[in-house]
């Protein structure tokens, strides 16, 4: 028996597992049981899905719905059930939730951030004791929400209740990620400013009020330029039940939707799933290793849109991943799909020995995979923070800055804890690059690569040489043959644009590249945020590399 829980977030993962299942179940129909445990908006396109084509099964009505009485008194025929014959069922569990009083604007709010912060205090000034959860979309936005509220709370009167804000995303240490958990000190209110990883992915105690701003942001993959941007867009039906219900955990609450009655109306039922917004070359991969090379044929439970598979289908070829019969390449694509990294750092990875750096490459692929949480300030530090930054950094850019902190870090022994404090770096960051490398490192060994660590043992006492045909040069020829289609030329205006010269790409403020010089780049990951679109993670590269290494992709005109 398997069970699938929260297959209602529709998570690449979560789609491909049920297509694979749904395939396995069609050789071992009597002795595989399924259980996907979902929200009921759900529950019937699951079980239509797996019960066959959607178009030739019944709808199932509310009588065919059992509750959980139903299974422990025995009242359903077990034949007939999930769990002893062919048919499925829908099971409803229904959750021990406090009522929720659910208030909306009457007229649209111009600015959502100033009108949360202004909820806020209107409940910490009229309503009883609770504390409060904001949703807001990222941390610009939360930070500036903590600051609003610190600021004003100088405001109130001094035998009035104290108010605490407190931040929740992703990028906080694990310190300050567990500071909303504890119970705030006598006549103190909390207030909790998160992204929708409050959603569902944690649960904290003591919620009475939730203020929902209507706003999420999502990532999505353009397949025409290949850039993933992530947009504040207004969030499903689903997700606003779901936020409603975290103010009914302990006791009755209230949830404020800062928006009018009529905008929730028209809000989607439920989020577009990620398999209709994402780059597919490594579920391509995933799907090839698995025995699965008719892409287009397999039963996805929402179909990706052509243009998505056709290009991940050119990236992994131009990788060299895929034959020219879309088969896996053997060693080079069979070894990518078994790294757990995506496709342009595996081939990195795997082209790493013949460039006599495949330890320093390692490296690379562990702090890149962190996905930019690297650096941390607190209010107030941030100038200090990129004056620490400047001990590890090179001019050829970010990849190598990288290799630098981690060697430095790796070289601290006993004292990295302190070491990360002083140089504002994260230390839960680092020891999870340590635990990636040696996962990958475990990969190669796998394969018969040696990995020959004396070098970069020896780099640890000093910053890595640069310039001239050096270790750093090798580095970035090795980077431009996994990323050659992340390449960009600077432009006289410090801007940058991809190779087909349709795009204007920016380097992002957390990268070396910022405000500085340069002829030809690759870089790790470009974004859309707001009207900008920014690369991370930059490296300079000559632009002879591209034509050396990817001749598929590119050639002199």
């Amino acid at each position: 028996m398997i069970m699938v829980d929260e297959a209602h977030e529709r998570s690449l993962s979560t789609d491909v597992l049920l297509g694979v299942l749904k395939k396995i179940m069609k050789r071992r129909p009597k002795d595989l049981r399924i259980i996907i445990s979902s929200a009921t908006l759900q529950a019937e396109d699951f079980l239509r899905f797996f019960m066959g084509d959607a178009e030739s099964q019944p709808k199932p009505s509310e009588s065919d719905a059992m509750t959980l009485d139903d299974l422990i008194t025995g009242s359903s025929n077990p034949k007939d059930n999930a769990f002893g014959g062919e048919v499925g069922r829908i099971i409803n569990l229904e959750g021990r939730m406090y009522p929720v009083d659910v208030l909306y604007l009457e007229t649209p709010a111009e600015d959502y951030l100033e009108k949360a912060v202004q909820t806020v205090f209107d409940i910490h000034t009229k309503e009883p004791e609770g504390d409060i959860l904001v949703f807001l979309t990222g941390r610009e936005e939360i930070d500036s929400a903590v600051q609003a509220i610190s600021e004003r709370a100088a405001e109130l009167h001094p035998r009035a209740q104290s108010i605490m804000p407190l931040p929740l995303y992703a990028g906080l240490s694990t310190e300050q990620q567990m500071y909303v958990f504890e119970e705030a000190s006598e006549n103190t209110r909390k207030v909790i400013f998160s992204t929708n990883i409050a959603e569902a992915s944690v649960t904290i105690d003591g919620i009475i009020y939730v203020v929902e701003t209507g706003f999420v942001k999502l990532r999505a993959y353009n397949p025409l330029t290949g850039i993933e941007t992530l947009t504040a867009t207004p969030i499903s039906k689903a997700s606003a039940t779901q936020r409603a219900g975290r103010a009914g955990r302990t006791k009755p609450g209230k949830c404020y939707r800062l928006y009018t009655e009529a905008n929730f109306e028209a809000l989607e039922a439920a989020t577009v799933p990620e398999i209709q917004r994402s780059n597919l070359a490594p579920v391509i991969l995933q799907l090839k290793a698995l025995g699965i090379d008719n892409i287009v044929r397999f039963d996805f439970i929402t179909a990706p849109p052509a243009e998505l598979v056709i290009r991940a289908l050119e990236l992994l070829y131009s990788l060299g991943a895929l034959d020219d019969y879309a088969k896996l390449t053997k060693p080079l694509g069979v070894r990518m799909a078994e790294l757990a990294v995506e496709p342009m750092m595996a081939k990195t990875l795997l082209s790493a020995t013949s460039f006599g750096c495949l330890s320093e490459i390692l490296t690379i692929a562990a702090m890149t995979s962190l996905g930019g949480n690297i650096w941390f300030h607190h209010d107030g530090e941030k100038k200090r923070m990129e004056t620490a930054r400047r001990k590890f950094a090179v001019e050829e850019g970010d990849h190598i800055t990288l290799l630098n902190v981690y060697q430095a870090f790796i070289s601290k022994g006993k004292k990295e804890a302190r070491f990360c404090h002083d140089n504002f770096i994260n230390f839960k960051a680092m020891t999870r690059a340590v635990s990636i490398r040696a996962q990958l490192k475990r990969y190669l060994e796998r394969f018969g690569i040696a990995i020959d660590e004396t070098l970069s043992s020896n780099a640890n006492k000093t910053p890595l040489s640069v310039g001239g045909l050096s270790k750093g040069e090798q580095i970035r020829r090795c980077l431009t043959t996994g990323f050659f289609a992340h390449a960009a030329k600077m432009q006289p205006d410090g801007t940058f644009r991809n190779v087909a010269g349709g795009t204007v790409l920016h380097a992002h403020p957390s990268s070396l590249m910022f405000n500085r010089k340069a002829d030809w780049v690759i870089f790790h990951e470009v974004m859309e945020t707001g009207n900008k679109t920014f690369i991370r993670d930059v490296t300079k590269i000559e632009k002879g590399w591209l034509t050396e290494y990817a001749p598929e992709f590119y050639k002199i005109r």
